[in-house]
């Protein structure tokens, strides 16, 4: 058995949550390892459906141990009330299967109140962000002032740390027309949060360790997608953390010789949710289909996401920077009833000059329009189909050309929203 990492190969919400948890099947542990409550996984599975914000998507599955890494920023009170829902259906009944790092920092009330004010000032340069606080947590994590997951459980340590805090925060919250909090509030609400997530918190690395000394699979998950890594994305319009492959290792506490293999998650079509260049987006009735076909609005903030055709040169990238050994596209059912479908193989800038690949320069990539290529589409319901051979020959045709324009081998197919709706050719821990 190997060691696995899922990241996203598009822009976010590729359909991770779900593969998550199918692939969880092979594994013994799963492990979030960046990002916050801005990321939603939607599962859905015997007709029921869950979304998760920070607790592995591995988590449906009883007996899988399930752990937050300190590459994640915490909202304690997101977190808490997942616990309870989890819970009240039977599942996390035993304390040690989630294991919450100490070292992962936390988003308390001014993260999102700076964060909600900044977007407002933004006017029309806003970047889209959901309002969790996520980047201003992360800044003061690299600023060395935030505080950590081990610092909840120290009422008193936890008190000094928000006083140093809180006054510069009150500052930028007032600075940006926003109403300040009160230290004795924030403090006595966190510490009870503190108190009720105790039993989970840990040090991550040092259990995680322990699992893979021990022969356990691992399955490392990750939140929203390549393009909006803070380094490899659509700069300025990403999130705040490392999204691609190489962050998984970092964020969990582990060395790099730990990861064995990573599969890129990435829908048949492409979406994206907030502002930035998205080439292949279409503002015309194929885009409202894949719109209303796929249910494409936002897990965590409920936005109708944009839509486009599938972009190879994204996928080529995605690649790349993450060394992907494998895909797994999702959605593929979406495409059915379209007569042509159509993939992104070049841009052409206005200069005339082609790019065959993904651009590192945002300017050029927002006069960027696609080159498509044409493919024929198909009629057949593929919902029920559960062997690869059983696609219309179209879909197939369209699934392998995919395959050779990014030069990675599809190991799954989704075609529905259940977990059993998929197709799955090759086990993802034996794909090495």
């Amino acid at each position: 058995m190997s060691n696995v990492v899922i990241v996203g190969a598009q822009w976010g919400d590729e359909g991770k949550g779900k593969i998550v948890d199918l692939f969880t099947s092979w594994a013994d542990v799963v492990v979030r390892f960046q990002g916050g409550a801005n990321a939603g996984h939607t599962l859905v599975v015997g007709g029921t459906k869950t979304v998760l914000h920070l607790v592995p998507s591995g988590v449906l599955h009883p007996g899988k141990r399930c752990f937050i890494g300190n590459g994640v920023v915490v909202d304690p009170e997101a977190l808490s009330q997942e616990i309870d829902i989890l819970k009240s259906r039977g599942l996390l009944v035993e304390p040690q299967q989630l294991v919450v790092s100490e070292n992962a920092h936390v988003i308390f009330p001014y993260h999102k109140r700076i964060d909600l004010g900044r977007e407002e000032k933004s006017g029309r340069k806003k970047i889209g962000t959901t309002g969790r606080g996520i980047g201003p947590c992360y800044e003061d994590k690299v600023a060395r002032r935030g505080i950590r997951m081990r610092d909840l459980l120290k009422p008193e340590v936890l008190r000094e740390r928000l006083k140093e805090r809180i006054g510069e925060a009150n500052a930028q919250i007032a600075a940006l027309g926003g109403e300040q909090v009160k230290l004795e509030t924030v403090h006595a609400e966190a510490a009870r949060l503190g108190q009720k997530l105790a039993e989970y918190v840990g040090d991550a690395s040092e259990k995680l360790a322990h699992e893979v000394e021990r022969g356990k699979a691992v399955l490392f998950e990750g939140a929203q997608g390549t393009l909006l890594d803070v380094d490899h994305g659509t700069y300025p319009y990403v999130t705040s953390s490392n999204t691609v492959a190489g962050n998984a290792a970092v964020g969990a506490g582990l060395g790099p010789t730990s990861i064995h293999s990573v599969i890129g998650i990435t829908k048949a079509y492409t979406t994206r949710v907030g502002n930035g260049p998205l080439p292949t987006e279409l503002d015309d009735a194929s885009g409202e289909r894949l719109r209303t076909v796929g249910a494409e609005f936002g897990a965590t903030t409920g936005r109708p996401r944009r839509c486009g055709w599938m972009d190879a040169l994204v996928l080529r990238y995605a690649a790349r920077v993450n060394g992907l050994s494998g895909l797994a596209l999702t959605k593929l059912d979406v495409l059915t009833g379209f007569d042509k479908v159509q993939v992104a193989v070049a841009y052409k800038l206005p200069s005339g000059k082609t790019l065959q690949e993904f651009p590192s320069d945002p300017e050029l990539l927002a006069s960027a329009q696609p080159v498509y290529e044409e493919l024929p589409g198909w009629k057949e319901p593929i919902g029920d189909l559960r062997q690869y051979e059983e696609l219309p020959a179209n879909a197939r045709r369209y699934v392998e050309r995919v395959e050779q324009l990014v030069g990675v081998e599809a190991i799954a197919v989704s075609v529905g929203a259940e977990r059993a709706q998929t197709i799955v050719r090759k086990n993802p821990f034996r794909h090495t």
